[in-house]
């Protein structure tokens, strides 16, 4: 429906897909221009339907790919990947299957386009400008770099977005996130990513829609925009969002699937009209100043605990709120840390370069900028995971996975890996590891692990030290 009133970014989105409008009984009818589908979340939602026998409505819209359950090494030899997981195995034959059976496009283990869903959707040129993208995956949110609305759905709204190519929701509020100033030399997105949630605190964007505006956002790449927008759902948030601009174009330019002639032309006049008006009015405003901002960790069992690299853990005595004591409390006893401790220093036993979060080729560029020259910590195994298949041929193009091997690190085949400890890639009880991933939770990467989310900058510090490190000290 057309609006006069001046419009937010979302709101000009929401308002092109709402097929029938939100009342007071019942939410909005909203069309979804992209539906992302992996093997974990899919298999109930294909029953679903093959139970009702109802066909996939438009399969054009849906593109699947194997990553959560896929293993990243390959046996000797044989070169052959070595899925050991019988759960594993079962969910990626049973992806292969419904893909056939139903005629969706999948990106299955081993082929040329294989990767983590949340990777190859923006690499593919997939995910464009102004449109509703959807995944059975909660961090959906990373496609809203390219100013889209992005975001999570589960497995019952799986299959109707499936069966209808639209589902129902409610219209959620705006946030704005305005990041003002310059990131420092040696301080990245995920760093800023970081203080956000932080900031905001783990429920602090419930509900709404995070738009991020400034000068610190706009000097970003899209590597470092998706980056910002993939942690948007570790504050609550139900997405994140920048406006596209020329860098956004630039990156989308020949991409596969990207538009091309004159629909490449029509498109550009298109998106151009997204950005969030000028007289718009957000529901909310936080501002942070990105000159302040210096490599950050965490240091609890939630992404909003964190600090600065070089600080010290909190004392939950300093905290007036008594539940907040208690779970700062609770989470130090599970990390082994003591308040007042600093965090430089802290022994390490493991380090994970990869995820949706931090695992393309800017990533792998700024981790082999810190390993090149060095070697990792003989008490240290470093894992580095690229995102997709055409990352690590990229990289591997640059000679990244050389710096890597004689560093000492394991140079992996593409999947999401240790961020879910799927077929063996996870800590062991006790272990403590330094994760460019986006959840820290107790034993999301391996029962007992103790997890530090960081930059792959301040991961790659961290394996050469032995200990977390700070990554200007090796620049």
């Amino acid at each position: 429906m057309a609006r006069s009133e001046p419009r937010t970014l979302f709101r000009k989105i929401w308002d092109a897909h709402v097929v029938s409008p939100e009342t007071a009984d019942t939410p909005a009818v909203l069309y979804a221009d992209l539906h992302l589908v992996h093997e974990v979340t899919s298999p109930q939602a294909f029953a679903a339907l093959r139970g009702r026998g109802i066909r996939v409505r438009q399969p054009g819209r849906t593109v699947a790919t194997m990553d959560h359950s896929t293993p990243t090494t390959v046996r000797p030899g044989s070169g052959r990947f070595a899925v050991e997981d019988p759960q594993c195995a079962a969910q990626l034959a049973e992806l292969e299957t419904n893909c056939a059976e139903f005629g969706i496009e999948l990106h299955k283990l081993g082929s040329e386009g294989q990767g983590i869903v949340h990777v190859i959707g923006p690499e593919l040129g997939l995910t464009q400008p102004g449109m509703t993208v959807v995944c059975g995956d909660s961090h959906t949110s990373t496609h809203g770099a390219f100013g889209a609305f992005a975001f999570g759905i589960g497995t019952s709204e799986v299959a109707h977005v499936l069966a209808t190519q639209s589902l129902l929701q409610r219209e959620p509020r705006t946030l704005e996130v305005r990041i003002t100033g310059a990131l420092r030399p040696g301080v990245t997105a995920k760093d800023l990513a970081l203080a956000v949630v932080s900031r905001l605190g783990v429920a602090g964007g419930a509900g709404q829609v995070i738009e991020y505006t400034g000068s610190a956002i706009r000097a970003l790449s899209m590597e470092g925009r998706m980056t910002v927008c993939n942690m948007s759902i570790e504050a609550g948030a139900r997405a994140g969002m920048v406006a596209p601009d020329d860098t956004t174009f630039e990156y989308l330019a020949n991409r596969p699937r990207a538009p091309r002639g004159e629909a490449w032309d029509r498109a550009l006049l298109r998106w151009r009209t997204l950005p969030t008006d000028a007289e718009a009015v957000y529901h909310r405003t936080v501002s942070i100043d990105a000159d302040a901002l210096e490599p950050t960790i965490t240091f609890g069992t939630n992404p909003g605990m964190s600090a600065p690299v070089t600080g010290v853990v909190p004392d939950p005595g300093a905290l007036g709120d008594g539940a907040q004591r208690g779970a700062l409390d609770r989470a130090l006893r599970y990390m082994g840390l003591r308040p007042g401790q600093p965090l430089l220093g802290h022994p390490i036993d493991v380090v994970f370069i990869g995820s949706c979060t931090n695992s393309r080729i800017e990533d792998l560029r700024d981790a082999a900028a810190i390993f090149r020259g060095r070697h990792v910590s003989p008490r240290v195994r470093a894992l580095v995971v690229p995102g997709s298949a055409r990352v690590k041929r990229a990289a591997e193009a640059e000679g990244l996975d050389r710096v890597f091997r004689e560093a000492g690190a394991e140079w992996r085949e593409p999947g999401c890996s240790m961020c879910i400890a799927m077929n063996g890639d996870q800590l062991q009880p006790g272990e403590s590891a330094v994760s460019t991933s986006n959840r820290n939770f107790e034993g999301r990467q391996g029962p007992s692990g103790r997890t530090f989310l960081a930059s792959p900058a301040t991961a790659a510090a961290a394996a050469v030290a032995g200990a977390i490190a700070d990554p200007r000290r090796l620049s």
